[in-house]
């Protein structure tokens, strides 16, 4: 598969927007970022399982930014390729045909995080 950088540059502009929504709107994002905080620290789940969820939920829902996110947190949580695989398949599972397309989306970013 071919690297595009296209996950890597999307993650980067979800990051940076979000940064700028910080500026502009701080309780909000301060919030959102308390929430995703708390929502991902390590308890009964890790936070690879954590991650892992997120991802699924990423593509059930058709969010590329949150695909390209979540793969890279994943893996950065120690999650291997191949349960990244097995989540795009669980989510495929729940969110039909739209998710096949998404999970394409996610198996790209994964090529794409860890040939880094």
């Amino acid at each position: 598969m071919k690297e595009t950088g296209y996950h890597k540059e999307l993650r980067e502009r979800v990051l940076q927007n979000m940064g700028e929504l910080g500026r502009r709107i701080p309780e909000a994002i301060q919030g959102f970022g308390a929430l995703h905080q708390g929502a991902t620290k390590e308890g009964a789940l890790s936070p690879k399982v954590k991650e892992l969820i997120a991802l699924a939920i990423a593509i059930a829902v058709h969010c590329e930014g949150c695909i390209a996110c979540h793969v890279h947190d994943a893996l950065e949580a120690g999650a291997t390729p191949e349960e990244v695989q097995e989540t795009i398949g669980v989510a495929i599972m729940m969110g039909g045909g739209p998710a096949v397309v998404y999970g394409g989306l996610a198996l790209e970013a994964l090529e794409e995080f860890i040939t880094r």
